[in-house]
Protein backbone atom coordinates (compact mmCIF):
# COMPACT_ATOMS: atom_id res chain seq x y z
CA UNK A 1 0.00 0.00 0.00
CA UNK A 2 1.22 2.89 -0.87
CA UNK A 3 1.91 6.57 0.95
CA UNK A 4 -1.40 8.02 -1.09
CA UNK A 5 -3.38 4.81 0.42
CA UNK A 6 -1.90 5.00 4.03
CA UNK A 7 -2.59 9.14 4.03
CA UNK A 8 -6.45 8.21 2.89
CA UNK A 9 -6.80 5.74 5.61
CA UNK A 10 -5.29 7.94 8.48
CA UNK A 11 -8.07 10.68 6.88
CA UNK A 12 -10.78 7.93 7.49
CA UNK A 13 -9.94 7.09 10.90
CA UNK A 14 -9.09 10.25 12.02
CA UNK A 15 -12.98 11.37 11.39
CA UNK A 16 -14.23 8.43 12.78
CA UNK A 17 -11.94 7.89 15.88
CA UNK A 18 -10.42 10.92 16.13
CA UNK A 19 -13.62 13.87 15.51
CA UNK A 20 -12.48 16.41 18.42
CA UNK A 21 -8.96 16.90 17.38
CA UNK A 22 -8.61 20.02 16.32
CA UNK A 23 -11.78 20.52 16.68
CA UNK A 24 -12.48 21.56 20.34
CA UNK A 25 -10.68 22.42 23.69
CA UNK A 26 -7.95 20.18 24.73
CA UNK A 27 -6.14 19.46 28.12
CA UNK A 28 -2.39 18.32 27.75
CA UNK A 29 -1.80 19.25 31.24
CA UNK A 30 -4.03 19.36 34.42
CA UNK A 31 -5.20 23.26 34.86
CA UNK A 32 -3.68 25.60 37.19
CA UNK A 33 -7.06 26.16 38.85
CA UNK A 34 -9.58 23.90 39.08
CA UNK A 35 -13.15 24.73 36.71
CA UNK A 36 -16.16 24.90 36.96
CA UNK A 37 -18.55 21.96 37.84
CA UNK A 38 -21.22 23.13 36.01
CA UNK A 39 -18.77 23.96 32.34
CA UNK A 40 -17.55 20.55 33.17
CA UNK A 41 -20.99 18.91 32.86
CA UNK A 42 -22.00 21.07 30.50
CA UNK A 43 -19.10 20.11 27.62
CA UNK A 44 -19.89 15.85 28.69
CA UNK A 45 -23.05 16.77 27.98
CA UNK A 46 -22.47 18.12 24.75
CA UNK A 47 -20.23 14.58 23.63
CA UNK A 48 -22.39 12.30 25.15
CA UNK A 49 -25.97 13.77 23.39
CA UNK A 50 -24.34 13.64 19.92
CA UNK A 51 -22.34 10.13 20.51
CA UNK A 52 -25.25 8.57 22.26
CA UNK A 53 -27.81 9.52 19.23
CA UNK A 54 -27.25 6.70 17.02
CA UNK A 55 -27.36 4.14 19.33
CA UNK A 56 -31.08 5.22 20.69
CA UNK A 57 -32.25 5.12 17.47
CA UNK A 58 -30.94 1.55 17.20
CA UNK A 59 -28.52 2.26 14.20
CA UNK A 60 -25.35 0.39 16.45
CA UNK A 61 -24.58 -3.16 16.08
CA UNK A 62 -24.36 -4.08 19.70
CA UNK A 63 -22.44 -2.29 22.00
CA UNK A 64 -25.49 -0.95 23.81
CA UNK A 65 -28.08 -3.85 25.04
CA UNK A 66 -30.91 -2.35 26.78
CA UNK A 67 -30.65 1.26 26.97
CA UNK A 68 -33.54 2.25 27.92
CA UNK A 69 -34.53 5.31 30.29
CA UNK A 70 -36.27 3.47 33.30
CA UNK A 71 -33.41 0.78 33.62
CA UNK A 72 -30.99 3.87 32.90
CA UNK A 73 -32.62 6.46 35.77
CA UNK A 74 -32.30 2.90 38.07
CA UNK A 75 -28.68 2.42 37.74
CA UNK A 76 -27.88 5.80 38.10
CA UNK A 77 -29.33 5.53 40.96
CA UNK A 78 -27.19 2.09 42.14
CA UNK A 79 -24.49 4.08 41.21
CA UNK A 80 -24.99 6.90 43.67
CA UNK A 81 -25.46 4.02 46.11
CA UNK A 82 -22.31 2.17 45.46
CA UNK A 83 -19.89 4.25 43.85
CA UNK A 84 -16.82 4.50 46.13
CA UNK A 85 -17.29 0.27 47.15
CA UNK A 86 -13.84 -1.79 45.97
CA UNK A 87 -14.27 -6.20 46.34
CA UNK A 88 -10.40 -5.75 46.88
CA UNK A 89 -11.94 -5.21 50.79
CA UNK A 90 -13.90 -7.31 51.59
CA UNK A 91 -13.71 -6.29 55.61
CA UNK A 92 -14.98 -2.78 54.21
CA UNK A 93 -18.01 -4.22 52.24
CA UNK A 94 -18.50 -7.39 52.83
CA UNK A 95 -21.67 -6.99 50.94
CA UNK A 96 -19.84 -7.17 47.80
CA UNK A 97 -18.96 -10.85 48.06
CA UNK A 98 -22.65 -11.40 48.93
CA UNK A 99 -23.79 -9.64 45.68
CA UNK A 100 -20.90 -11.25 43.67
CA UNK A 101 -21.61 -14.50 44.95
CA UNK A 102 -25.21 -14.92 44.57
CA UNK A 103 -24.99 -13.48 41.17
CA UNK A 104 -22.91 -16.59 40.23
CA UNK A 105 -25.62 -18.55 42.20
CA UNK A 106 -28.08 -16.93 39.69
CA UNK A 107 -25.98 -17.50 36.50
CA UNK A 108 -25.21 -21.28 37.65
CA UNK A 109 -28.68 -22.49 37.91
CA UNK A 110 -29.50 -20.65 34.77
CA UNK A 111 -26.37 -22.76 32.92
CA UNK A 112 -28.04 -25.40 34.89
CA UNK A 113 -25.16 -26.24 37.23
CA UNK A 114 -25.63 -27.65 40.55
CA UNK A 115 -24.12 -26.30 44.09
CA UNK A 116 -20.57 -27.70 42.99
CA UNK A 117 -20.40 -24.86 40.40
CA UNK A 118 -18.02 -21.74 41.14
CA UNK A 119 -17.22 -18.76 40.06
CA UNK A 120 -16.49 -14.83 39.71
CA UNK A 121 -17.60 -11.58 38.35
CA UNK A 122 -14.93 -10.63 35.89
CA UNK A 123 -14.67 -6.88 34.28
CA UNK A 124 -16.12 -8.43 30.57
CA UNK A 125 -16.17 -11.32 28.55
CA UNK A 126 -12.37 -11.07 27.74
CA UNK A 127 -11.17 -11.09 31.28
CA UNK A 128 -13.92 -14.17 31.61
CA UNK A 129 -11.79 -16.05 28.89
CA UNK A 130 -8.08 -15.15 30.02
CA UNK A 131 -9.40 -15.94 33.63
CA UNK A 132 -10.76 -19.48 32.08
CA UNK A 133 -7.64 -20.04 29.99
CA UNK A 134 -5.43 -19.35 32.68
CA UNK A 135 -7.27 -21.97 34.63
CA UNK A 136 -6.53 -24.69 32.19
CA UNK A 137 -2.88 -24.00 31.95
CA UNK A 138 -2.34 -24.11 35.61
CA UNK A 139 -4.87 -27.33 36.24
CA UNK A 140 -2.96 -29.62 33.51
CA UNK A 141 1.07 -28.14 34.17
CA UNK A 142 0.09 -30.00 37.37
CA UNK A 143 -0.91 -33.07 35.45
CA UNK A 144 2.35 -32.80 33.81
CA UNK A 145 1.15 -30.72 30.47
CA UNK A 146 4.18 -27.78 30.17
CA UNK A 147 3.32 -26.90 26.36
CA UNK A 148 -0.36 -27.03 26.14
CA UNK A 149 -2.64 -26.19 23.28
CA UNK A 150 -5.80 -25.08 23.08
CA UNK A 151 -8.23 -26.02 20.11
CA UNK A 152 -9.62 -23.20 18.79
CA UNK A 153 -12.90 -23.05 15.74
CA UNK A 154 -11.92 -20.15 13.42
CA UNK A 155 -14.96 -18.45 14.43
CA UNK A 156 -13.80 -18.21 18.18
CA UNK A 157 -13.25 -14.57 19.85
CA UNK A 158 -10.16 -12.79 19.35
CA UNK A 159 -9.91 -13.25 23.53
CA UNK A 160 -8.85 -16.88 23.17
CA UNK A 161 -5.79 -15.70 20.92
CA UNK A 162 -4.97 -12.81 23.60
CA UNK A 163 -5.17 -15.33 26.48
CA UNK A 164 -2.46 -17.79 24.21
CA UNK A 165 -0.35 -14.98 24.26
CA UNK A 166 -0.31 -13.74 27.37
CA UNK A 167 0.11 -17.43 28.88
CA UNK A 168 2.02 -19.15 26.47
CA UNK A 169 -0.37 -21.64 25.11
CA UNK A 170 -0.86 -22.44 21.59
CA UNK A 171 -3.68 -21.98 19.49
CA UNK A 172 -4.75 -24.94 17.30
CA UNK A 173 -7.00 -23.88 14.82
CA UNK A 174 -10.00 -26.27 12.87
CA UNK A 175 -11.62 -25.01 9.96
CA UNK A 176 -15.39 -24.30 9.89
CA UNK A 177 -18.09 -26.21 8.03
CA UNK A 178 -21.02 -24.86 5.63
CA UNK A 179 -23.04 -23.20 8.33
CA UNK A 180 -19.89 -21.41 9.50
CA UNK A 181 -19.89 -23.77 12.88
CA UNK A 182 -16.96 -25.49 13.78
CA UNK A 183 -16.29 -29.11 12.24
CA UNK A 184 -16.55 -31.61 14.24
CA UNK A 185 -14.52 -33.92 12.37
CA UNK A 186 -11.19 -31.62 12.31
CA UNK A 187 -11.75 -31.49 15.99
CA UNK A 188 -11.26 -34.80 16.72
CA UNK A 189 -8.09 -34.94 14.83
CA UNK A 190 -6.77 -31.86 16.41
CA UNK A 191 -6.34 -32.83 19.45
CA UNK A 192 -2.86 -34.03 21.00
CA UNK A 193 -1.29 -35.21 23.85
CA UNK A 194 -0.91 -31.33 24.89
CA UNK A 195 -4.67 -30.45 24.50
CA UNK A 196 -5.70 -29.16 27.83
CA UNK A 197 -8.93 -27.44 26.07
CA UNK A 198 -11.53 -27.30 23.54
CA UNK A 199 -13.62 -24.09 22.89
CA UNK A 200 -17.32 -23.99 21.51
CA UNK A 201 -19.43 -20.77 20.97
CA UNK A 202 -23.13 -19.95 21.88
CA UNK A 203 -23.05 -18.04 19.74
CA UNK A 204 -19.97 -16.92 18.26
CA UNK A 205 -19.38 -13.22 17.93
CA UNK A 206 -18.52 -13.12 13.97
CA UNK A 207 -21.13 -15.33 12.62
CA UNK A 208 -23.80 -15.58 15.44
CA UNK A 209 -23.53 -19.32 14.35
CA UNK A 210 -23.74 -21.95 17.10
CA UNK A 211 -21.24 -24.66 17.17
CA UNK A 212 -21.70 -27.89 18.09
CA UNK A 213 -21.11 -28.06 21.45
CA UNK A 214 -22.33 -31.33 22.66
CA UNK A 215 -20.49 -33.45 20.37
CA UNK A 216 -17.33 -31.40 21.37
CA UNK A 217 -17.83 -31.85 24.78
CA UNK A 218 -17.86 -35.76 24.26
CA UNK A 219 -14.85 -35.33 22.81
CA UNK A 220 -13.62 -33.58 25.59
CA UNK A 221 -14.58 -35.98 28.02
CA UNK A 222 -13.63 -38.63 26.27
CA UNK A 223 -9.79 -37.22 26.21
CA UNK A 224 -9.81 -36.08 29.86
CA UNK A 225 -9.67 -32.40 29.20
CA UNK A 226 -11.58 -29.12 29.52
CA UNK A 227 -14.14 -28.08 27.59
CA UNK A 228 -15.09 -24.20 27.79
CA UNK A 229 -18.58 -22.90 26.49
CA UNK A 230 -18.08 -19.52 25.33
CA UNK A 231 -22.13 -17.67 25.93
CA UNK A 232 -20.68 -14.00 26.26
CA UNK A 233 -23.33 -13.40 23.68
CA UNK A 234 -25.66 -16.10 23.92
CA UNK A 235 -26.03 -16.26 27.91
CA UNK A 236 -28.53 -14.35 29.04
CA UNK A 237 -31.24 -15.46 25.49
CA UNK A 238 -30.39 -18.63 25.10
CA UNK A 239 -31.68 -20.19 28.17
CA UNK A 240 -35.58 -18.78 27.35
CA UNK A 241 -34.48 -19.43 23.56
CA UNK A 242 -36.92 -22.64 23.50
CA UNK A 243 -39.88 -21.11 25.27
CA UNK A 244 -39.66 -17.79 23.04
CA UNK A 245 -39.83 -20.37 20.16
CA UNK A 246 -36.54 -20.95 19.18
CA UNK A 247 -35.03 -24.43 20.63
CA UNK A 248 -30.95 -25.24 20.56
CA UNK A 249 -29.56 -28.16 21.61
CA UNK A 250 -27.98 -28.09 24.90
CA UNK A 251 -24.79 -26.57 25.80
CA UNK A 252 -24.27 -25.64 29.39
CA UNK A 253 -23.07 -28.24 32.98
CA UNK A 254 -26.41 -30.42 31.62
CA UNK A 255 -23.33 -31.94 29.12
CA UNK A 256 -21.14 -33.94 31.33
CA UNK A 257 -18.16 -32.79 29.07
CA UNK A 258 -18.51 -28.93 29.69
CA UNK A 259 -16.48 -27.66 32.10
CA UNK A 260 -16.28 -24.13 32.45
CA UNK A 261 -18.73 -21.57 30.98
CA UNK A 262 -18.21 -17.48 30.10
CA UNK A 263 -21.53 -15.39 30.05
CA UNK A 264 -21.44 -11.77 30.29
CA UNK A 265 -23.84 -9.81 32.35
CA UNK A 266 -23.50 -6.46 30.30
CA UNK A 267 -24.62 -7.69 27.46
CA UNK A 268 -28.27 -9.61 27.17
CA UNK A 269 -28.06 -9.76 30.93
CA UNK A 270 -28.55 -5.85 30.43
CA UNK A 271 -25.95 -4.84 33.26
CA UNK A 272 -23.68 -1.69 32.92
CA UNK A 273 -20.35 -2.09 31.55
CA UNK A 274 -18.17 -3.91 32.77
CA UNK A 275 -19.66 -7.51 33.90
CA UNK A 276 -19.28 -10.73 32.71
CA UNK A 277 -19.34 -14.12 34.99
CA UNK A 278 -17.27 -17.32 34.65
CA UNK A 279 -18.32 -20.67 35.93
CA UNK A 280 -16.15 -23.92 36.32
CA UNK A 281 -17.76 -27.10 36.88
CA UNK A 282 -16.08 -27.47 40.39
CA UNK A 283 -13.68 -26.13 42.57
CA UNK A 284 -10.89 -28.57 41.74
CA UNK A 285 -10.72 -25.98 38.25
CA UNK A 286 -11.80 -23.22 39.71
CA UNK A 287 -8.85 -23.19 42.28
CA UNK A 288 -6.48 -22.66 39.62
CA UNK A 289 -7.31 -18.82 38.62
CA UNK A 290 -7.19 -17.80 41.68
CA UNK A 291 -3.77 -15.81 42.90
CA UNK A 292 -3.41 -15.82 46.78
CA UNK A 293 0.11 -15.20 48.71
CA UNK A 294 0.88 -14.37 52.17
CA UNK A 295 4.07 -13.43 52.19
CA UNK A 296 4.67 -10.03 50.66
CA UNK A 297 5.54 -7.52 52.76
CA UNK A 298 2.15 -5.41 52.63
CA UNK A 299 0.67 -8.20 54.36
CA UNK A 300 -2.02 -10.63 53.07
CA UNK A 301 -3.21 -10.53 49.29
CA UNK A 302 -5.33 -12.59 47.44
CA UNK A 303 -7.57 -11.54 44.54
CA UNK A 304 -10.23 -13.76 42.52
CA UNK A 305 -9.75 -12.09 38.72
CA UNK A 306 -7.19 -10.48 37.51
CA UNK A 307 -7.52 -7.03 38.41
CA UNK A 308 -6.77 -6.05 42.57
CA UNK A 309 -8.88 -3.07 43.07
CA UNK A 310 -12.59 -3.38 41.11
CA UNK A 311 -15.24 -0.90 41.09
CA UNK A 312 -18.00 -2.15 43.04
CA UNK A 313 -20.81 -0.13 41.26
CA UNK A 314 -20.79 -2.70 38.60
CA UNK A 315 -21.13 -5.78 40.33
CA UNK A 316 -24.16 -4.85 42.64
CA UNK A 317 -25.57 -2.99 39.48
CA UNK A 318 -25.63 -6.62 37.96
CA UNK A 319 -27.27 -8.07 40.53
CA UNK A 320 -29.66 -5.54 41.14
CA UNK A 321 -30.84 -5.69 36.67
CA UNK A 322 -31.27 -9.43 37.47
CA UNK A 323 -33.57 -8.94 40.12
CA UNK A 324 -35.19 -6.25 38.46
CA UNK A 325 -35.14 -8.22 35.41
CA UNK A 326 -36.01 -11.86 36.77
CA UNK A 327 -36.65 -14.65 34.45
CA UNK A 328 -39.99 -13.09 33.26
CA UNK A 329 -38.46 -10.37 31.72
CA UNK A 330 -35.33 -12.06 30.12
CA UNK A 331 -38.07 -14.04 28.83
CA UNK A 332 -39.83 -10.90 27.03
CA UNK A 333 -36.35 -9.37 26.05
CA UNK A 334 -35.03 -12.75 24.17
CA UNK A 335 -38.26 -13.01 22.48
CA UNK A 336 -37.93 -9.09 21.52
CA UNK A 337 -34.65 -9.97 20.18
CA UNK A 338 -35.17 -13.33 17.97
CA UNK A 339 -38.50 -12.20 16.54
CA UNK A 340 -36.92 -8.69 15.37
CA UNK A 341 -34.10 -11.40 14.01
CA UNK A 342 -36.43 -13.85 12.35
CA UNK A 343 -37.90 -10.64 10.62
CA UNK A 344 -34.84 -9.21 9.09
CA UNK A 345 -33.16 -12.58 8.53
CA UNK A 346 -36.35 -13.67 6.25
CA UNK A 347 -36.48 -10.54 4.51
CA UNK A 348 -32.45 -10.04 3.22
CA UNK A 349 -32.96 -13.80 2.08
CA UNK A 350 -34.82 -12.01 -0.62
CA UNK A 351 -31.77 -10.01 -1.56
CA UNK A 352 -30.53 -12.01 -4.25
CA UNK A 353 -27.22 -9.71 -4.19
CA UNK A 354 -26.59 -10.74 -0.32
CA UNK A 355 -25.83 -14.02 1.42
CA UNK A 356 -26.91 -14.82 4.92
CA UNK A 357 -23.73 -16.55 6.65
CA UNK A 358 -24.80 -19.47 8.52
CA UNK A 359 -27.80 -20.31 10.51
CA UNK A 360 -27.90 -17.46 13.10
CA UNK A 361 -31.00 -15.69 15.09
CA UNK A 362 -29.93 -12.65 16.16
CA UNK A 363 -26.36 -11.54 15.20
CA UNK A 364 -26.73 -11.62 11.40
CA UNK A 365 -23.74 -11.68 9.51
CA UNK A 366 -23.67 -11.01 5.20
CA UNK A 367 -21.92 -11.39 2.66
CA UNK A 368 -22.08 -11.26 -1.21
CA UNK A 369 -20.08 -12.61 -4.01
CA UNK A 370 -21.26 -10.03 -6.42
CA UNK A 371 -21.11 -6.49 -4.58
CA UNK A 372 -18.04 -5.57 -1.74
CA UNK A 373 -19.34 -5.99 1.40
CA UNK A 374 -16.77 -3.14 2.54
CA UNK A 375 -18.06 -0.58 1.03
CA UNK A 376 -21.80 -1.92 1.19
CA UNK A 377 -21.32 -1.45 4.96
CA UNK A 378 -19.66 2.04 4.47
CA UNK A 379 -22.72 2.99 2.29
CA UNK A 380 -24.60 1.63 5.10
CA UNK A 381 -22.60 4.16 7.29
CA UNK A 382 -23.95 6.92 5.17
CA UNK A 383 -27.43 6.23 6.31
CA UNK A 384 -26.48 6.25 9.62
CA UNK A 385 -26.10 2.11 10.91
CA UNK A 386 -22.66 1.74 12.57
CA UNK A 387 -22.32 -2.26 11.86
CA UNK A 388 -19.57 -4.51 12.70
CA UNK A 389 -16.79 -5.35 9.66
CA UNK A 390 -15.70 -9.25 9.73
CA UNK A 391 -13.12 -10.79 7.59
CA UNK A 392 -12.50 -14.16 5.79
CA UNK A 393 -14.06 -14.00 4.13
CA UNK A 394 -15.49 -10.13 3.91
CA UNK A 395 -18.50 -9.17 5.36
CA UNK A 396 -20.30 -7.69 8.20
CA UNK A 397 -23.21 -8.06 10.76
CA UNK A 398 -25.40 -6.47 13.02
CA UNK A 399 -26.14 -7.87 16.75
CA UNK A 400 -29.52 -7.21 17.97
CA UNK A 401 -30.25 -5.25 21.15
CA UNK A 402 -33.35 -4.68 22.58
CA UNK A 403 -32.53 -0.74 20.67
CA UNK A 404 -33.27 -2.66 17.32
CA UNK A 405 -36.47 -4.21 18.38
CA UNK A 406 -38.27 -0.42 18.55
CA UNK A 407 -40.99 0.53 16.77
CA UNK A 408 -39.77 0.54 13.43
CA UNK A 409 -35.53 -0.17 13.14
CA UNK A 410 -35.96 -3.16 11.68
CA UNK A 411 -38.02 -1.94 8.85
CA UNK A 412 -35.41 0.97 8.27
CA UNK A 413 -32.71 -1.33 8.50
CA UNK A 414 -34.02 -3.65 5.77
CA UNK A 415 -35.29 -1.08 3.97
CA UNK A 416 -31.80 0.54 3.72
CA UNK A 417 -29.75 -2.68 3.03
CA UNK A 418 -32.23 -2.84 0.05
CA UNK A 419 -31.70 1.12 -1.37
CA UNK A 420 -27.59 0.42 -0.47
CA UNK A 421 -27.83 -2.71 -2.28
CA UNK A 422 -29.29 -0.57 -5.38
CA UNK A 423 -26.60 2.18 -5.00
CA UNK A 424 -24.02 -0.35 -5.55
CA UNK A 425 -24.99 -1.74 -8.26
CA UNK A 426 -26.28 1.15 -10.20
CA UNK A 427 -22.34 2.76 -9.82
CA UNK A 428 -23.93 5.32 -7.76
CA UNK A 429 -22.45 4.88 -4.43
CA UNK A 430 -19.22 6.81 -3.67
CA UNK A 431 -19.05 5.55 0.29
CA UNK A 432 -15.60 4.83 1.27
CA UNK A 433 -15.68 5.19 5.11
CA UNK A 434 -13.67 2.34 7.09
CA UNK A 435 -13.67 0.30 3.77
CA UNK A 436 -10.15 0.87 2.63
CA UNK A 437 -8.85 -0.27 6.07
CA UNK A 438 -10.21 -3.46 6.04
CA UNK A 439 -9.90 -3.63 2.82
CA UNK A 440 -6.10 -3.75 3.48
CA UNK A 441 -6.18 -5.99 6.31
CA UNK A 442 -7.50 -8.13 3.91
CA UNK A 443 -4.75 -8.09 1.23
CA UNK A 444 -2.01 -7.59 3.18
CA UNK A 445 0.07 -10.41 5.25
CA UNK A 446 -0.71 -10.86 9.03
CA UNK A 447 2.39 -9.67 10.47
CA UNK A 448 2.01 -6.26 8.72
CA UNK A 449 -1.52 -6.09 9.59
CA UNK A 450 -0.79 -6.45 13.06
CA UNK A 451 2.30 -4.17 13.11
CA UNK A 452 -0.27 -1.37 11.29
CA UNK A 453 -3.10 -1.97 13.81
CA UNK A 454 -0.64 -1.71 17.14
CA UNK A 455 0.48 1.72 14.88
CA UNK A 456 -2.88 2.71 15.08
CA UNK A 457 -3.78 1.51 18.60
CA UNK A 458 -0.40 3.67 19.65
CA UNK A 459 -1.92 6.41 17.23
CA UNK A 460 -5.46 6.52 18.79
CA UNK A 461 -4.13 7.22 22.39
CA UNK A 462 -1.49 9.84 21.06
Amino acid sequence: MDSLDIDKVMEELQKSLKPYKNTSREFQRIPDSGMDSNGILDTLKKYSTEENRQWKAGRVSGAVYHGGDDLLNFLDMVYHVYSQSNPLHPDVWPSLTKFETEIVSMCAKIMNGNESVRGVVSSGGTESILLAMKAYRDYYRKKGITEPEVILPLSAHAAFLKACDYFCMKPVFVDLDENYAADIEKVKSAITKNTVAIVGSMPNFPYGTFDPVKEMSEIARDHGIGMHVDACLGGFIIPWAEKAGYPLPPFDFRLEGVTSISMDTHKYGFAPKGTSVVLYRNSELFQNQLYATGTWKGGIYFTPTMAGSRPGYPIVAAWAVMLLMGSSGYLKSSKSILDTGKYIIERVKKIPELRLMGKPLWVVALTSDTINPYSLMAEMGKKGWMLSGLASPPAFHMALTMRQTEPGVKEAYVRDLEESVKLMKTGESNASGLAPVYGMASAMPKEAVDLFLTNIVEWLYS
